[in-house]
Order: C-alpha cells, then structure tokens, then sequence
C-alpha cells in the first residue's frame, strides 16, 4: 500500500480557469478516506491527478515520498473502480477476477488462491463459475471492486461514486463489504461521493470540498461538531447547521438579537471580515417552559423524521432549525424557549471558522 500526497495541487482545463486550486491533501498507509462534495467540486479531477490519467497544472504528487507526477498510470499501479460496472461479461466471474493476474503471468495456483480469497470477502464464492453478465448491478460493481484489489502490488484503491448506480437496498450490503475489504487488505483507499451519508459512515477520514477547494478534512465526528466553514456546516448534517449573517457589536458577534461574547485577542482578527454565526440544530436547546438565558419562539412547522422531530422555530429576529426527540409534545404555533449555547455556537470570519479558545486562530 501507499501513502499518497497532493502538494500545492492545481489544474485548470482552460488556462485562468481552475477545477482545483491550493490542494494539500495526504492520505495516510492503510486508510480509508473519503471526498465528499456536491458534483462539479473537483473530486474526480483530483482523482485523475492521483492515478495519472491527468498532470497537474502545477503541484505535485507523491506516492511514499517519490514524486510520480510524470509516470503513467500503469506505473504507478492504483486501481479505480468507477461509477458504472465495468466487467469482461462474456467471461465467468472467476475469470474476470483472474485476468489481472492472467495478464501479468501469475502461476494458476496462486490465481486460485488469491481469487478464492478475494471472492471470499466480497461475498462471490457461490457465483464463481457463472458468467459475469448474468449477474446484477451490485454483483458487476463488486467483480468491479474484486478486480482492482485481486493485485496484491497495488499502491491504492480510488472509487469513484461507485454506488451511484447500486439500489438503494443493496448499497448497505456493498458498502460493507468495502469497509471489510479495506479493513482485512489494508487498503489505502479513497471513496468519492457526493453522499454524505455514504461518506462518513464508510471513512475515518472525510475531506469536504467545494469550487475546486478542500475545506476541511477530519474524522466524521470533527466535521459535524466543529465544521471549518459555513459550507461544511450546512453540507454535513440532515438539517445542516443554522447559518446566520452577523456583525461585531463591540466584543461580541452579533446576529440579530442573539449575540456571542469574544476576548478581546479575537477582535482585531474579526473586525472588517465578513461574519456568520452557524449553530447545528441538534445543539439548540429547546425547553416548553421559561428558562434562564432562553429565549421565546415561536414554531412554525414540525418535521417527522422517524427518530427525532425537527422544528422550525423563529424567535430573537431569527428563523432556524431544532432537533429534538421524538417524545417532544409540540404542535404547530405554540410557543417555546430555547437557547444557543455558547460553546456549540461557530463563529466564522470570511467564512473560516474562529477558535476562541485559542486567541482567535482560525481552525
């Protein structure tokens, strides 16, 4: 396996106009990472710079140290799965498998056993012998799979939406045997999806982009709690965060009415930027009677998702979004207090997020 670097990454189609910019990314031995961001982002463009189907317009890549800007793909011996299936269908599923290794000159006893391993693990032992265009959607996508790992020299592993086309009950199934896959071959594998869900279930490490940049990578728990930038926010989460537009009112950040107090290392850092408030809704704290430091609202609408409601709340000049349990007795226009605690509520300066705790260094 690999550890892969992007190092000042940017590429532009057309000269002046850039699909990533400032791209300084690196993925660790044996990890399993995603790239998360709507379509158009420039995720699948970064994965074309990792396998070399594209040079950079500037940067570099590093595969274990070693600059392989210039190498061909085959060189640098990554294997992609993509968004359709794509399988040899007038060959059995064995041999679909097998073919890497046929190509490459590989004994048929260790063709057997490294076949027989991998079909083990993705679950397509029992379908060894048929032939591959008999089999549906989400078998083709893991002979996909298999046969980009059937290779034991492999220096990664790069998915591109590869459950795009899958139904939406087997993709559950699929994505596991991924997890177990790159768990038990210990993969260096990069996942691309515009999914959040398929991204921070299947990743340790998630990078959330946007317009060509990287925003933020992290864990799927340090995205959601401490989202770098508004984006990261609001694209994480189902709701995702409340964002507000804010103002400096002295030594606090103030939206609307609700304003949150900052030392006085962190102004200089915020006067003249452009300021957000952002607090996740399942940060807002929602009470049916008065309490200290909360404030009146007013809901406007109740959403049911199965397991928690979501409400629509306005009150302070603000309209925005509260998860609360399901047992929550509420109805459309009544009244309730809630309350934007301090130490969940983002603060964000030209849309970068401020530590407070830290003498106002952007995250």
């Amino acid at each position: 396996m690999a550890t892969i670097e992007l190092v000042d990454i940017a590429h532009a189609y057309v000269p002046g106009q850039y699909a990533v910019k400032d791209i300084n990314l690196r993925w660790s031995d044996g990890v399993s990472s995603a790239l998360l961001g709507p379509s158009g982002c420039g995720k699948t463009t970064l994965l074309k710079i990792i396998s070399g189907l594209l040079i950079p317009t500037q940067g570099q890549v590093l595969l274990n140290g070693e600059e392989v800007n210039h190498k061909q793909p085959a060189e640098r011996n990554i294997a992609q799965v993509f968004q359709f299936p794509v399988v040899y269908e007038t060959l059995s599923v064995f041999e679909n498998l097998a073919f890497p290794l046929r190509n490459r000159g590989v004994a048929d006893s260790a063709v057997q056993k490294r076949v027989n391993e991998i079909a083990e693990i993705l679950g397509l032992t029992d379908v060894l012998r048929q032939n591959a265009a008999k089999q549906g959607t989400a078998e083709k996508q893991l002979i996909s799979l298999g046969r980009g790992v059937v290779r034991e020299d492999i220096s990664a592993i790069l998915l591109d939406e590869p459950l795009t086309v899958i139904d939406p009950h087997q993709k559950w199934h699929i994505r596991r045997k991924l997890k177990q896959l790159q768990h038990e071959l210990n993969l260096t594998m990069i996942y691309v999806t515009h999914d959040q869900h398929e991204a921070l279930t299947f990743a340790d490490q998630v990078t959330v982009m946007n317009t060509g940049e990287a925003l933020q990578t992290g864990s799927p728990r340090e995205l959601h709690d401490e989202p770098a930038a508004p984006f990261v926010g609001y694209f994480i989460g189902s709701p995702g965060m409340n964002i507000f537009e804010a103002t400096l009112d002295g030594d606090a950040v103030r939206a609307q009415q609700i304003s949150v107090t900052v030392p006085q290392a962190v102004i200089p850092q915020v006067q003249g930027q452009d300021l957000k408030l952002g607090i996740r809704p399942e940060f807002v704290e929602v009470s049916l009677t008065q309490q200290p430091a909360y404030f009146e609202c007013e809901v406007q609408a109740i959403h049911l998702t199965g397991t928690a409601k979501i409400l629509e709340l306005s009150g302070m000049g603000l309209v925005f979004k509260a998860r609360v349990a399901d047992t929550f007795r509420i109805e459309t226009g009544a009244t309730v207090w809630a309350n934007f605690p301090t130490h969940t509520t983002m603060i964000y300066a030209d849309d970068r997020a401020i530590n407070l705790e830290a003498e106002a260094k952007p995250l």
